[in-house]
């Protein structure tokens, strides 16, 4: 393995800004050609329901390609919202907004998307449960009488409502046109429908599956591809679409192959096995590209890596040895080791884009490096150097381990006693049973909006409280007036409070760097990365 150095990582950046080599393939004509792409992991649930797989993952095998919204991602470009099934829409008042649905829309199974559909993607029978919204009961869906009963997975009414918070109901005006009704003012609803989960699916497909799980593993949906094979830990094989309403698919088949190591993935992708691998770690960026023939694309993506703390456990209880962990990571000396360089420490859990709208807090930024300052928040504390675990996956973050091994031994350092427990899956990340302390996650950008993440993973319907790995009262209320006002003044505010506490005062994570991708790939594909997980095959960012 090659070491990233100053120069190989300038040459990388002029790698991935340059302009792509024409494809050195050729193909009979008619003939679409198919890729074949290394995933470090496929889905964490075994389903293809975007309500259920909120992960990275599911973000690359899901977008744009299968599932589709009433309002896109521009996943090429600034990340904002774009047309999608719907054409246009506008807001009524601070609670309503109104879509027009584009017509002559398929779903995959050669039914037309209309009202209808979209009513039943965010009915309770699909996404809530027995859930309520803040409002009441959902009231615009008595006509949906569905022909089964699916008991939902216990994650899907969660991210529902840590997403829809107050949503009181989708109206169908008439055929073509929408309503979301909210119980509560939010000036996020746009940003809530291009966000992950707001995807739209097929009712006839739902009425008729036998169960939940035989509709989640081949979902009915509008995207230029559709399942034509999944087997679960193993592959999903996606199919062109050809009656796709933004036209021809230009690949024939996009097969993901699941392969958790990273060394077979770059002997595969050398090898001419695959044609992509993704979740390379940027000490592998060098082998790759002094290969023939091959090259690396890159970028930050608007996603952070993060710990996050169980204050169930009774030495994290005391908020003074969560901030001295927070101030014993040297973030610059990891992104150097680890990264190359080749990404950034955020200024706290913020991104770029918050200054789109006058949401960006200058001036904050993640906790100091102070080994002096850990030492005497723990004396304060009272820290004996009782044993913290710290529930670790195998690299389901690019150079998780290593990070987490790093980490171990700055907090060593200024005497916390770490012990990294190795788990295999999610479940046992979550398993309430024994101990909890530390665990790896990453918190993403997905409305435009500091609602993404600060509330929506650490607010009162967020995953850290649904799990009770932390809470905190003010923070709380801080969630309803982020959720609620449209006060831009009063919502800047709670934010930077919200800051404060969850980084500062009562810490709930702490940041470490602002995730980057690495994807290798063929030169000889026309094909460009997104500034994102997702990888985009439609026909506007793949020619031959």
């Amino acid at each position: 393995m090659l070491p990233i150095t100053r120069r190989s990582a300038l040459g990388l950046m002029g790698a991935t800004t340059g302009s792509l080599i024409l494809p050195r393939m050729t193909f009979a004509q008619g003939k679409r050609p198919s890729v074949t792409i290394a995933v470090q992991k496929i889905t964490n649930n075994n389903t293809l329901d975007v309500w259920n797989e909120q992960s990275n993952v599911g973000e690359r095998i899901f977008y744009p390609n299968f599932w589709e919204g009433l309002i896109l991602r521009d996943w090429m470009g600034n990340q904002g919202p774009v047309p999608g099934l719907a054409t246009e829409w506008r807001r009524i008042d601070d609670k309503t907004i109104e879509l027009k649905l584009r017509q002559g829309v398929k779903f995959h199974n050669g039914d037309e998307l209309t009202a209808d559909d979209v009513v039943f993607s965010f009915s309770k029978e699909r996404v809530f449960g027995n859930t309520e919204p803040k409002g009441g009961k959902t009231v615009f869906e008595a006509d949906h009488k569905p022909t089964t009963v699916k008991e939902l997975p216990a994650s899907v009414p969660g991210i529902g409502r840590r997403l829809w918070p107050a949503l009181a109901g989708v109206e169908a005006v008439d055929k073509y046109t929408v309503r979301f009704h909210n119980a509560t003012p939010d000036v996020t609803l746009e940003g809530r429908l291009y966000s992950g989960g707001s995807q739209i699916a097929n009712r006839r497909a739902w009425d008729e599956a036998a169960s939940y799980t035989d509709w989640a593993r081949k979902p009915i949906t509008t995207g230029p591809y559709m399942v034509g094979d999944y087997k679960p830990d193993v592959s999903l094989t996606l199919v062109a679409f050809d009656e796709y309403w933004g036209g021809r698919p230009p690949l024939e088949e996009i097969r993901f192959v699941e392969v958790p190591e990273v060394a077979s993935r770059v002997n595969g992708l050398l090898s001419g096995q695959y044609d992509f691998a993704c979740d390379l770690p940027p000490d592998q960026v060098a082998t790759v590209q002094a290969a023939s023939g091959f090259e690396v694309q890159s970028s930050t993506i608007w996603n952070h890596r993060i710990s996050v703390f169980n204050t169930e456990n009774e030495i994290l209880a005391n908020p003074l040895v969560r901030r001295a962990m927070t101030h014993s990571i040297d973030r610059q000396a990891i992104v150097e080791a680890l990264w190359g360089g080749l990404t950034v420490i955020p200024a706290g859990l913020q991104f770029d884009s918050y200054k789109n709208n006058d949401m960006f807090i200058d001036g904050w930024a993640a906790p100091e490096f102070n080994p002096e300052l850990a030492r005497q928040l723990l004396k304060e504390a009272n820290y004996k150097g009782d044993a913290i675990p710290y529930r670790l996956l195998n690299n389901y973050y690019t150079n998780q381990t290593a990070n987490a091994q790093i980490m171990v031994e700055m907090w060593k350092q200024v005497g916390l006693n770490v012990e990294i427990e190795m788990k295999e899956n999610w479940a046992q990340i979550h398993d309430p049973q024994g101990v909890k302390g530390v665990r790896d996650w990453s918190a993403g950008n997905s409305i435009n909006d500091p609602i993404t993440p600060m509330v929506t993973q650490f607010g009162p319907n967020g995953e850290m409280q649904q799990k009770k790995d932390w809470s905190n009262e003010e923070l709380n209320k801080l969630s309803v007036i982020m959720e609620t006002s449209t006060d831009h003044a009063e919502r800047k505010k709670a934010f930077a409070r919200m800051l404060e506490i969850a980084e500062r005062e009562d810490p709930a994570y702490q940041v470490l760097h602002q995730n980057a991708v690495f994807t290798g790939m063929k030169s000889s594909l026309k094909w460009k990365a997104a500034p994102a997980f997702a990888m985009d095959f439609r026909s506007n960012n793949w020619t031959m």
